[in-house]
């Protein structure tokens, strides 16, 4: 079968998705890399491709989440809903693939690449901005200094229109 898709709606990597985080920017940057994979790989060829996304993706946000809640975020925060609303989809996508719908998968990466630009732009940049603010090293998953963060205290998304 031919790819089911062609490589207008792949995202391409760019400075404009870059959040000002190393480490970030990095997973980020696989996740994009393991999306554009999957949106040029044949119908046939996709289940493996979406698992490889759907684990990467799961690592990507425990990795954010467990920043948010090391530097003051509520464990309920809006930022995490929104992790937790595209996982839940994402293992709806599985189902509905599995059940003959074989055209989900397709239509979920496509659907990612269109959100991924504004999530990152907004909330994944203002959780960047906010964990400079407070001097967390992504690397080490440490705190400069810990008294600068009071634990539980946001419960925004972490963009800059957020608190």
């Amino acid at each position: 079968m031919e790819a089911t898709t062609d490589l207008t709606t792949a995202l391409a990597w760019s400075p404009a998705l870059c959040v000002g985080d190393d480490r970030m920017d990095d997973t980020h940057a696989e996740f994009v890399e393991q999306l554009n994979r999957l949106l040029a790989a044949p119908t046939d060829q996709q289940l493996p491709l979406f698992h490889a996304l759907q684990a990467h993706t799961v690592d990507h946000f425990a990795q954010e989440e467990r920043w948010m809640l090391a530097t003051g975020f509520a464990a309920d925060n809006c930022h995490a809903a929104h992790h937790a609303t595209i996982l839940d989809t994402m293992r709806a996508v599985e189902t509905h693939f599995v059940q003959g719908d074989t055209d989900v998968i397709t239509r979920l990466a496509e659907a990612l690449a269109e959100w991924f630009p504004q999530h990152a732009a907004s909330m994944d940049a203002g959780l960047a901005l906010h964990l400079q603010s407070v001097g967390f090293n992504t690397r080490t998953e440490t705190l400069a200094d810990p008294s600068r963060v009071r634990l539980a205290s946001m419960s925004g998304c972490g963009s800059v229109s957020c608190s």
